[in-house]
Parts: C-alpha cells; sequence; structure tokens
C-alpha cells in the first residue's frame, strides 16, 4: 500500500503512547523522531513535519484538558494533525444535472486513462457519459481515448484528422447535448506555457466548463505545490486528481502539496484497471494508514466492479436472507476485479492490521483458491447451481465437476462449506440479511474468514 512505512511508524508510535505507564519527555521525543522520519522519507515538506512536531511536543509537555487522558489527547493530535495536512475534511466533486469536466495536465500525467477511469465511475452510477477528446497535439492520443473509452463502455467523440479543437467542439456540440456529463481531454506539454495556456482558454471559453480539474502524478512529489499553484493562477482550477498513488513513496508530497495550496484532491488512482479510481477522504486515507480499514473505499469498489443487475439480484438475495451459487460466483467475479486480497483486507475494518500479518504466500493461496472456485461453479449444471445439496447426496457429481473444472474435489467440499456458512450467517444475522454491515457482524465475518486464511 502507498506510504505503508508512515502507516507502520504511526500505529508504533501510537502503540507506544498506549502500552506507556505515563508520558514523559523521552517517550515524545522519540516518538516524535519517528514520525519526522517517515514523513520526510514520504517527501512531506519539512517546514510542515517542524510545524507537526512542535505542536505534538507543546501539548505532551505543556499543556491538559481537564477530565481527558494525557495519551488520548496525544494519540487523538497525531491523527488529526496528519489528517490536517493531507487536506482536513473531505472536499467532494458536485455534479449538476448537466455537467462539463475540462481536463489539464502535463504529458505524462495519467490524464486520458483518467477520463476514462472517471467517466466510469459515473456512469456506474447512474450518469450519461460521453468522452470528448481534444488533445490534437500528442500522437495516437486520439486512440488512446478510443482504446480507454471502449474499456469504460463509454461513446468518445474524437476526430484523428482535424487539428483544431475548437473545430471538433463545433463538429461534435449538437451529439453532446444528449449526455450529462460531457469529460473533456486536453492537450499537455512538457511544461505549462503561453501556447497551452491560450489553447485551454480558448477551449474554455467555447465549452464553458462546469469544472476545471488537474491530473498530476504522485512520483512528482513537492513539485506538485508549484504545479497546482501555476495551473491555478493561470487557469482557476477547481481541484486535482492524483494518479499512481499504488506504489510511489512521494505520494506524501503531492497529498501535502494540494493542500498548501488549497487545490482539494476529489479522487485518486490507485491501479491501472478501469475501476481502480477512489474519492479522496483524508480521514478514511488515515484510517486505512492506521490498519483500521475504510470501508467505504471498498464499498465504493464492489459498486465499481458490479453491475446494476448483479447489485439487484444481490440485494434481493440479502432480503430473502439466502446467497445462490450463482450469487457467490458473481461475488467471486467481482473480487479479482478489486485487487490483491491484502489491498481488501486492508478495507475492512478491523482486520487492517491482521492483513499485514498474513504471509504474502497464504493470500495468494487463498486469491488462487477463489479462482478456483469460480472455475467449479462455471463447471456446474443450472440445477447443480440452484440446488448444491444434490452434490451432497450424489458425490459423483463432485467428482464430474473437479474433472472438468481442474480443481480437486476437496476444494468443491469447501466451497459448499463456504457456501453454506454464508447461508447460515445472513440468516442469522438480520442485519446482513437487509444489506447492512454492523460492527458485531464485521467481527463475527473477521474471526470465522481469518481462521480460514490461517489454515
Amino acid at each position: 500500500m502507498v506510504l505503508e512505512k508512515l502507516g507502520n511508524v504511526l500505529k508504533l508510535g501510537i502503540k507506544k503512547i498506549t502500552n506507556a505507564i505515563f508520558v514523559d519527555k523521552k517517550l515524545i521525543d522519540e516518538i516524535i523522531k519517528d514520525i519526522q522520519r517517515a514523513l520526510i522519507e514520504a517527501d512531506v515538506n519539512v517546514e510542515l513535519v517542524f510545524a507537526l512536531s512542535q505542536k505534538i511536543r507543546k501539548l505532551a509537555i505543556d499543556e491538559t484538558i481537564k477530565g481527558v487522558d494525557k495519551k488520548e489527547q496525544l494519540v487523538k493530535l497525531i491523527h488529526d494533525e496528519i489528517q490536517n495536512i493531507l487536506g482536513g475534511e473531505k472536499q467532494e466533486l458536485k455534479l449538476q444535472k448537466k455537467t462539463t469536466i475540462l481536463f489539464l495536465g502535463l504529458y505524462g500525467s495519467g490524464k486520458t486513462t483518467t477520463i476514462a477511469k472517471l467517466g466510469f465511475y459515473y456512469a456506474k452510477r447512474g450518469r450519461k457519459v460521453a468522452l470528448l477528446g481534444l488533445d490534437t497535439q500528442r500522437p495516437a492520443a486520439m486512440d488512446q481515448l478510443e482504446q480507454m473509452a471502449a474499456k469504460a463502455k463509454i461513446p468518445a467523440f474524437i476526430d484523428k484528422e482535424e487539428k483544431d479543437p475548437l473545430k471538433i467542439i463545433k463538429k461534435y456540440e449538437k451529439d453532446l447535448e444528449d449526455y450529462d456529463l460531457v469529460i473533456v481531454d486536453t492537450a499537455g506539454r512538457d511544461g505549462l506555457n503561453k501556447e497551452l495556456i491560450k489553447e485551454i482558454k480558448d477551449i474554455e471559453k467555447k465549452i464553458k466548463p462546469t469544472h476545471r480539474i488537474l491530473v498530476m502524478p504522485a512520483d512528482i512529489g513537492q513539485a506538485a505545490k508549484t504545479q497546482a499553484a501555476e495551473f491555478q493562477k493561470a487557469l482557476s482550477i477547481d481541484g486535482v486528481i492524483i494518479t499512481r498513488m499504488d506504489g510511489s513513496a512521494k505520494a506524501g508530497g503531492a497529498l501535502t502539496a494540494c493542500a498548501e495550496t488549497k487545490a482539494p484532491v476529489y479522487f485518486i488512482g490507485v491501479g491501472e484497471k478501469i475501476h481502480e479510481i477512489e474519492t479522496f477522504d483524508p480521514s478514511s486515507f488515515i484510517s486505512r494508514l492506521l490498519g483500521m480499514g475504510d470501508l467505504q473505499a471498498l464499498l465504493e469498489k464492489v459498486h465499481s466492479a458490479t453491475t446494476e443487475k448483479q447489485q439487484q439480484r444481490m440485494e434481493e438475495s440479502m432480503k430473502e436472507g439466502k446467497l445462490s451459487l450463482l450469487d457467490l460466483y458473481s461475488q467471486l467475479e467481482s473480487m479479482t476485479q478489486l485487487g490483491s486480497m491484502d489491498k481488501i483486507l486492508g478495507m475492512i475494518p478491523g482486520l487492517g492490521n491482521a492483513a499485514s500479518k498474513v504471509p504474502k504466500a497464504q493470500l495468494e493461496k487463498q486469491e488462487q483458491k477463489m479462482k478456483h472456485w469460480k472455475n467449479a461453479i462455471h463447471s456446474m449444471t443450472q440445477e447443480e447451481i440452484e440446488n448444491p445439496e444434490l452434490l451432497e447426496k450424489q458425490t459423483g457429481r463432485i467428482a464430474r465437476i473437479a474433472k472438468g473444472s481442474g480443481t480437486t474435489t476437496g476444494e468443491i467440499r469447501e466451497l459448499l462449506k463456504q457456501h453454506k456458512l454464508i447461508n447460515e450467517m445472513m440468516s442469522s444475522q438480520s442485519g446482513l440479511a437487509e444489506g447492512k454491515l454492523d460492527q458485531r457482524t464485521l467481527q463475527k465475518m473477521a474471526k470465522k474468514f481469518g481462521g480460514k486464511m490461517r489454515r
């Protein structure tokens, strides 16, 4: 996970505070040094790191809130201050009935890919989305937008021959009236120069966008501050989307730089796949860093990975309190799109810390097992899918399915056992049957599935 080292240091620091008999200067200095080192390695501005250190030291040594334990104050301060330097409260990109988003960014920022991801994100949420290609500078930009739009299953309006963006706008003006969300790709440059500013302003004047979004990669670190400030001054951007958040050590620099320039981060790109884009919420982001999970981000991922038809069928199954093998197949298929098991576990409250302790080989084994289960269900007849109890009564069916799916009879028996377990849980938990996940249910699930993975 991005900023994993920072998360580990914060978790260790908080553990030291909560386990300490009393808070003294030596403990505070030790924790501050650890946090400073981790933040600087994450490319956070040194001045911000120093200011945070001073606040922690002042509270720990000088201040006391009557009736509140000093250790609790300190833990809350560390959490809140890290959240503040990452942007504070969540900022949402608010769409109108008819919305046009103008995308800006320099070469190599991941702008075109992000446009398709955002289009996919909103199409999944009921918006009628179209992409408009106005990058006439970069070779194959139109081809890339066309390919990405096909992956997202949304239309792209492009002209591979025309070199004037304004003529392309005029050509498709009438067609675009049929869509309630239009996302516009524009040309980039190696730097923000007069030519690019003029081109963007001409386009802006013509299409009158609702929002102007800057796309920046996480690996530019603190340079994001200069870039965001320059675009803000020249073109009045409304906010930022940060890409490559799945593996950059400098992500802390990019996130904090945007917060400093008052350019809210609306979304972050967390992988290569079309659905791997998340809304950015500093509070949830900190929760994930501290191993406390991020259920909202997980639910968003599930939403993006499943079709409306699958969601409706799942809701009906949950209301009835029974999950069919076909439902289970749909869920296994969706989970393979969500990412690796450690990513998924890290988002579930209560399992964040546990995920880091499970050996990677064990998680990979679990992923492989899920693939085998999918293959097994795919090899079943409709009758067997609807009535899995037939397989327990007629074991010859299990042998046939195992042979046809390249799995073992043991794996199929385990699948049937897992299916039975899920239905038992759904029957016993009224909240889960209504599609709600309360804390008690999550803990029960964590215990059951955690036990499975330790085998």
